[in-house]
């Protein structure tokens, strides 16, 4: 996540207009992702052009015309400005990631969490990442972590195309795994009792796929890392709402279970929230 729109178009557009411009953008690699309300869709050009005035390394600027959904979570973008290409590279933590952005999810702003993560395994760890995308979990533990393995699994082919050439990119052939493929079926099929910790980094579809996390670890546990969204009113939680939900499931499975940590990893809309928590399954 880079600047401050409001800012850049503080001499260019009237007050008013101001206030309901979004304030922020990203920057991904040299491509900018804008997003515009409907009553000032006509400057979209002339915001496009401020921020490559500000931002020398933006190449081409895109509009998001459409939220994030379906199974591979991808995105409308509409070219405003420069280069009429979706595909770049981008640079985090000492790692490159090779993406196209209407092809494959992406998101600049999970870069403390990718390195958060990293932090965490321990050296000669198996560990599963059923969501890997184009591969920056995986390649950011790879590239500050000491595992045995990292099984990076992913159904979308484009992303898995990039996540295979991101592990070559980043000579990570000897850690990282790519399988492609629904991560429930690889793990019924290939990976059950065989790893120290699961990633599950796809809040879309985490809640439903828990069992499976449950199903890949060693007989003597691990630790998984849930990932969520979660609605919370004023006065709520949104973390300790997840951990309610979650530990209800689990309770049902597992009886030898702590949710050890938790935090939010970002705001996504209004009462809305992305949340991470860190389980230790023991059995």
């Amino acid at each position: 996540m880079k600047g401050n729109l409001k800012t850049v178009l503080a001499d260019k557009l009237e007050p008013q207009q101001l206030k309901r411009i979004y304030k922020t953008f990203d920057i991904v690699g040299d491509i900018a992702i804008i997003r515009v309300p409907e009553p000032l869709q006509h400057h979209s050009r002339l915001i496009a052009e401020a921020i490559m005035e500000t931002h020398r390394e933006v190449k081409s600027v895109w509009r998001q015309v459409s939220s994030v959904s379906g199974d591979y979570r991808l995105r409308s973008l509409e070219h405003i400005l420069g280069e009429n290409t979706t595909e770049t590279i981008y640079k985090e933590h000492g790692c490159s990631y090779k993406t196209d952005l209407r092809k494959a999810y992406f998101s600049p702003r999970l870069s403390y969490e990718r390195l958060r993560i990293a932090g965490l395994i321990k050296k000669g760890e198996t560990v599963l990442n059923m969501f890997a995308g184009v591969g920056c979990y995986s390649i950011a533990i790879a590239k500050h972590a000491e595992p045995l393995k990292l099984i990076s699994v992913d159904v979308n082919p484009c992303a898995f195309q990039y996540l295979r050439e991101n592990i070559r990119l980043n000579r990570a052939e000897k850690t990282v795994v790519p399988i492609q493929g629904d991560a429930k079926k690889i793990t019924e099929n290939r990976m059950q009792n065989a790893v120290d910790r699961v990633l599950m980094p796809l809040p879309e579809r985490a809640y439903a796929y828990l069992d499976y996390a449950l199903l890949a670890l060693k007989p003597a546990g691990g630790w998984i890392h849930y990932y969520d969204f979660e609605y919370a009113n004023k006065n709520e939680d949104p973390v300790e709402k997840t951990k309610k939900k979650v530990s209800e499931k689990l309770l049902g499975i597992c009886s030898h279970f702590q949710v050890e940590f938790g935090r939010i990893v970002r705001p996504i809309g209004p009462r809305w929230f992305q949340v991470v928590l860190d389980i230790h399954i023991q059995n």
